[in-house]
């Protein structure tokens, strides 16, 4: 009788043990990653503030430190700047004008489930002299793609903007 008790339990462990392993994850599917949408959300956020205290710091190697590796910045009437190199050019000339000074407003932001990109849009000004010393204002709407880096942190793989006028 402890013979048959034995190979009943067994038994009964062996069907439970199968359909358990029929309710989890199946062999080679990765499981979900955890939803850091709220801290990643707080992180890009930090990173776009930074881009105003970058311009008033006249900070270039920070403002180009904030672009992935294959990052692309699109600004009206100059050619598309591909690469950190050529973002490294199209910033140190804003960085150039006297007077300059960025203010960005969030207006959305949507962090992709999967955790690994994310689209900012949002309003800009720019307060800067002219070349004759009077101040001027450039007002417009922008859209920056993020993207999660292996170390987890947020840099800009894309970069757009126009101008309200």
């Amino acid at each position: 009788m402890l013979r048959y008790d034995v190979r009943s339990w067994a038994c009964a462990c062996l069907v439970l043990g199968l359909s358990t392993a029929g309710c989890s994850n199946q062999a080679g599917v990765p499981a979900s990653p955890a939803d850091t949408r709220a801290a990643d959300e707080a992180a890009i956020r930090a990173a776009t503030g930074a881009l105003e205290q970058v311009v008033a710091a006249k900070d270039l190697d920070t403002a180009v430190s904030l672009y992935d590796e294959a990052a692309s910045l699109f600004v009206p009437k100059a050619p598309a700047a591909i690469g950190k190199a050529a973002i490294r050019l199209a910033w140190q000339g804003l960085l150039a004008v006297p007077g300059v000074k960025l203010t960005s407003h969030i207006t959305a932001l949507d962090i992709a489930r999967s955790g690994d990109l994310a689209v900012e849009r949002g309003t800009f000004e720019v307060l800067a002299t002219d070349p004759q010393g009077k101040p001027s204002t450039e007002t417009g709407q922008l859209v920056l793609v993020w993207k999660k880096q292996a170390d987890g942190r947020w840099r800009i793989l894309a970069d757009t903007n126009a101008d309200d006028r």
